[in-house]
């Protein structure tokens, strides 16, 4: 009774009377039940349909924008006397960039010029000559053919003399036939032997005619090459596109094959080094989505253009030797290309070396 009345003392006067255990709740429990089971049903189903998207599709992080970049450099040397252009400035094929001091190269063409006069002297002379020597033979000719007259007649007249009687004719007539018909046959010899000195003289006004013209052609193609020189002198942009990293600067003096500044052109596509074992489902026309990092809000239709032909090892300055040593096998990668649809490039500015995330859809 003392312990009723000390419960009842520390009991609040609203709950005297009235039972403290709290009933069961059953339908609570079952409640707590369902809604356990139904997430955990979402959270399966959700994963299974994840995996079925996911599956259609191949990506990775490893690539980037990628475009053509011509380097202009320097043909000749010299002093750059104008300088039209500054970093990223646009510019079209054909554009004037800068100018080699063109003094030097206009002193040397002149002197080629000269030289081609000279050699086109020579060989107007040289065929001049030529003509002289075959004046030459052909007087030689004739003077041939007269000495062989002469040598009939007088041999003729040798003959008529010799068969006449002895009592008929002086001997004087008869020396002076002889003498005749030796002088002829004489003279005759001596027209051969000018005719085969003017044909040797011939041949050489040939060999000299020849080296005339290899000489006149000589000067020509040295004048031509002063002429391209003088080209050289204008620096003109290879294709249209975009100036970056110039590094050469009014009056710096330059050198041939020095490199003075690069042009992007506009074209770009994403070049994605993607593993092997994610390519047994990507060809050339496979659709894909870009996303650029530096417009993450953008996202990019694009297509598979080509699959390099040889992983990024094989052409590396140091290629693996799998034959020798011990062997690890690494998982290789392709650079795969990839053309935009549309004109993401131009739209959005887009520069070789940006980061990208391709996705692939395989299926």
């Amino acid at each position: 009774m003392a312990g009723d009345e000390q419960m009842d003392e520390q009991t609040p006067p609203h709950l005297i009377g009235f039972d403290r255990t709290e009933p069961a709740k059953p339908k609570r429990h079952w409640l707590r039940t369902v809604i356990i089971a139904v997430v955990l049903v979402a959270v399966v189903a959700a994963l299974v349909l994840y995996w079925l998207d996911a599956r259609q599709y191949e990506s990775t992080d490893d690539a980037a924008i990628d475009g053509h970049v011509s380097q202009v450099s320097a043909q000749i040397s010299g002093r750059i006397v104008r300088l039209l252009v500054e970093d990223n400035q646009p510019v079209q094929a054909g554009q004037l960039l800068a100018e080699i001091d063109p003094r030097d190269t206009q002193t040397r063409i002149d002197q080629m010029a000269a030289q081609r006069d000279q050699a086109a002297a020579q060989l107007a002379q040289a065929r001049a000559t030529l003509d002289v020597r075959q004046a030459d033979i052909a007087q030689d000719t004739a003077n041939i053919h007269a000495a062989e007259t002469d040598v009939v007649q007088a041999t003729r007249d040798l003959a008529r003399y010799s068969k006449v009687n002895p009592r008929a004719i002086t001997q004087q007539v008869l020396d002076q036939a002889r003498a005749s018909a030796g002088n002829t046959q004489a003279k005759l010899e001596s027209a051969r032997k000018a005719q085969a000195g003017a044909r040797a003289q011939l041949e050489v006004a040939h060999a000299q005619l020849q080296a005339s013209e290899a000489a006149l052609r000589l000067a020509e193609a040295n004048l031509a090459q002063a002429r391209l020189q003088l080209e050289y002198t204008h620096i003109l942009a290879p294709a249209p596109g975009r100036i970056t990293r110039r590094t050469v600067e009014l009056g710096s003096y330059i050198s041939p094959g020095q490199s003075l500044l690069a042009v992007v052109q506009p074209d770009c596509w994403v070049t994605a080094n993607m593993k092997e074992n994610q390519l047994a489902r990507v060809h050339p026309g496979t659709a894909a989505t870009v996303r650029v990092d530096a417009f993450p809000d953008e996202k990019l239709a694009a297509h598979v253009d080509s699959v390099q032909s040889g992983t990024g090892s094989v052409f590396s300055s140091l290629p693996a030797e799998n034959a020798t040593g011990n062997y690890v096998k690494i998982v290789q990668r392709l650079p795969v290309k990839l053309r935009f649809d549309g004109d993401a490039c131009a739209r959005l500015h887009l520069a070789p070396g940006m980061s990208v995330e391709p996705r692939l859809k395989v299926r």
